[in-house]
């Protein structure tokens, strides 16, 4: 395998637009914060980063003339990415397949908190209800590109979405799925988070000074930040000079606290520790380190040990960006590895401004100057988000000779050996098999198993609902078997319900007297950092949010890591819940029945919507199996916009690969759900494809969510595991069908995000 190299890069935030302006202001160590002028907060007092341009200067900004409607959080990354792709020369002519792998939390929540009772009580604003989750935005930032990615997803994990954005685009050019991976984040600013911040008392009232003893909170930013990564054999081909290499990466999970970094700084030391090992670069090599440096007491106190773990008393210069931009969320990542990539280039160190007084018990100092004419051959970026969700990159300049160079992939096995779930079925067991609820109405609520037997009440009284079924189902799949290395979560809406309260306290209380639970749980990534928490699981840890084909991300990650050997197990999740509110501006916009949710009904599929379901299923993965197993992912992929005759050719390859035909398959699991556009899409591709072959859906029994496809998954999986079919499981035959070996799954999302999944015995 040849070098990952970064051929082009697009960046945004206080500082300015481009990397001219970004690269001036760092050189001669401008601050970009200062009052916050375009968000209509009570707070004005409390400095951010927030990008000088108005939304209609964005628009300016990249031309922009569509028709549709757009969110900050999208204006802001297509900002960025105008100019990654201008830089690396993509123009979607090149015959090659580009993943578009984007990091946000926020997701379109600045029009949400501006209209959210508009939602609930009028239809004057209906066109934003859909802009609101994080996937949403990803899909708008894809037009930039005119719909040319062939792979598209929204990782959510907080401050360091981003940063994991790079690490899935570095695996999936490893394991051969894509030729270029296009990765970063955005996020704009929001009265939601400044709000959430807030309650947690971690926000300075003064420009930030991260490392300073006198330290007191961060300043918020916002702004976007991507990168263009190729292998050097594609960017040679395609006549690219690179302008880095990515040399190394690593994630793992703290498991400590929800907000909290452990005093050792546990998570963070075992990442720089895997950047390095997977860079093959030993700690005095490293020239510069970018610091996650938020300004709070925690993070910069326990960072800094970590550190010191790692580098001992060879601590190379240190310094947290920060300072300039604020503290940019889910950017921070993207904007921070660019700010690295400048430096590494230009031969300069950024300053940590603000810095006066060294903290107590570390050995080192940061950089309290800017410091020209450097030789950097190698520079480290640290990113650390909520839930001790710690990740760090390396970056390499072309001209270093890296020791042990990124591995191809070696073919290993992925085995689904285990799987619970909380849902409109009779929790945790498999009593939907046989004797299965039929929903009588478009809402139902999940039905609770006995928490008492998985946490001890008091902390029960902590949590939401939807922890509650995610830590329940996690420990039932997990059963005997070890902690598993690595904990990989989908989710298009989080804990909704926790985002909910907190918006509208938040509204009603006019930005006062807010608690700061509801906040830290309304992240995305609460529910693999609390799974972790409980598990005491220090492993690989990812969140996805890209509607609904959340889950679907999260297994093609498992995937991925289980083929290159990187681990050897993995808790898949897929979870979401269904507020009543949520409910009622959902139906305003045509997703659910109005009336008849009967499987005779939902078949007619001759009007808009589906019934509704809440999800929360963790399903095993193994590299291995033995007895109890219930059946073996043999191929997946994931397809953004694809012609009928793509998403036939990325069938067959799939069957290909396995040895198999279309005629060997026993049936074609899909989400048919009642939904008239929905189901069209399915039928087209099993009438051009499969039209003989037995068709099971699942979406009668458990509703749709946005995760919803983990159950099609899982009832593929159990129907060969019982070798077994049984009729209320197939749409177009009343016999069930005895002994199945291969079945197939396809999931679409609005016939944008497909994909195709092969289970086999």
């Amino acid at each position: 395998m040849d070098n990952i190299v970064i051929t082009g890069t697009g960046i945004i935030s206080s500082l300015g637009a481009g990397k001219e302006e970004t690269l001036e202001k760092l050189r001669t160590g401008q601050r970009g914060i200062g009052p916050i002028r375009h968000i209509q907060t009570k707070h004005r007092d409390l400095p951010s980063g927030e990008v000088e341009y108005s939304d209609e200067q964005l628009k300016e900004l990249i031309r922009y003339q569509e028709e549709s409607i757009i969110t900050r959080t999208s204006l802001l990354g297509r900002v960025a990415l105008k100019e990654a792709l201008e830089e690396a020369r993509l123009d979607g002519t090149e015959g090659l397949r580009i993943a578009f792998i984007s990091g946000n939390t926020v997701g379109g929540m600045e029009k949400s908190e501006q209209f959210y009772y508009d939602f609930l009580h009028n239809n004057s604003r209906n066109e934003y209800i859909a802009m609101h989750d994080c996937g949403a935005c990803t899909d708008i930032m894809a037009k930039q590109f005119g719909g040319h990615f062939d792979l598209i997803t929204t990782i959510s994990t907080a401050c360091s979405s981003a940063a994991n954005a790079i690490i899935l685009g570095a695996n999936l050019i490893k394991e051969g799925r894509v030729d270029i991976a296009v990765v970063g984040g955005t996020e704009c600013l929001s009265k939601f988070h400044i709000n959430g911040f807030n309650t947690l008392m971690i926000l300075d009232k003064e420009p930030c000074r991260p490392f300073d003893a006198n330290r007191h909170g961060l300043n918020l930013g916002e702004g976007a930040a991507y990168l263009v990564m190729e292998t050097e054999t594609t960017a040679r081909k395609r006549n690219i000079r690179p302008i880095c290499k990515l040399a190394g990466y690593g994630n793992t999970c703290d498991a400590y606290h929800q907000t909290a970094t452990s005093p050792n700084g546990e998570g963070a030391y075992l990442a720089m520790c895997q950047a390095l090992k997977s860079s093959g670069l030993r700690p005095e090599d490293i020239d510069y380190i970018n610091a996650h440096g938020t300004g709070t007491g925690n993070n910069d106190e326990c960072e800094g040990i970590a550190m010191m773990r790692v580098f001992g008393d060879q601590m190379p210069p240190v310094s947290s960006t920060k300072s300039y931009t604020g503290h940019t969320t889910s950017a921070a990542g993207g904007v921070e590895s660019v700010i690295s990539i400048l430096a590494l280039t230009h031969g300069f160190i950024p300053a940590n401004l603000g810095y006066q007084n060294p903290i107590e018990g570390h050995n080192f100092k940061p950089v309290d100057h800017v410091i020209e004419n450097v030789t950097l051959k190698h520079v480290l970026t640290n990113s650390f988000g909520f839930g001790g969700n710690d990740s760090s990159c390396i970056f390499s300049a072309l001209d270093t000779e890296t020791p042990a160079p990124m591995q191809a992939s070696e073919a290993g096995q992925c085995y689904i050996q285990s799987a619970a779930h909380v849902s409109i079925q009779q929790p945790i067991g498999d009593d939907w098999f046989h004797n299965p609820v039929m929903p009588a109405q478009a809402y139902s609520e999940s039905i609770e198993p006995d928490y008492s037997k998985y946490f001890a009440p008091i902390a029960a009284r902590r949590m939401g609902r939807l922890l509650k079924r995610a830590l329940a189902t996690a420990v039932e799949a997990l059963g005997n078997h070890p902690v598993p290395d690595a904990i990989i979560t989908g989710t298009g809406l989080g804990c909704i319900a926790n985002t909910e309260k907190f918006l509208t306290a938040m509204i009603d209380n006019e930005e006062e007297f807010l608690q700061p639970t509801f906040f830290m749980q309304s992240t995305h990534n609460t529910i693999g950092s609390q799974v972790a928490q409980h598990l005491k699981c220090h492993g690989y840890n990812s969140t996805y949010s890209h509607r609904g084909t959340s889950f679907d991300s999260s297994l093609l990650d498992a995937c991925l890591q289980m083929r290159a050997g990187a681990i050897g197990s993995a808790l898949v999740g897929g979870h979401d819940e269904m507020t009543p509110a949520y409910f009622e501006m959902l139906g305003k916009i045509g997703y659910w029945k109005a009336g008849d949710v009967s499987p005779d009904a939902l078949r007619r599929a001759d009007s808009p919507g589906s019934l509704s379901g809440s999800c929360s299923l963790n399903m095993l993965l193994t590299d291995h199996s033995d007895a109890d197993t219930l059946c073996r992912i043999a191929g997946m992929d994931m397809l953004y916009q694809p012609s009928d005759e793509e998403l036939r050719a990325a069938a067959d390859r799939i069957l290909h690969q396995a040895g198999l035909t279309v005629k060997d398959l026993d049936a074609v699991v899909t989400g048919l759900s009642g939904d008239r556009d929905n189901d069209t899409v399915y039928r087209t591709f099993l009438q051009q494809y499969c039209p003989e072959t037995p068709v099971v859906w699942y979406k009668h029994l458990f509703g749709e969510s946005f995760c919803a496809s983990a159950f099609g998954v899982y009832a593929g999986a159990v129907c060969l595991h019982k070798k077994l079919i049984p009729s209320h499981l197939l749409y177009n035959t009343s016999e069930g069908i005895s002994n199945p070996k291969h079945i197939l799954v396809h999931n679409h999302f609005q016939n944008k995000d497909h994909s195709l999944i092969l289970l086999t015995l």
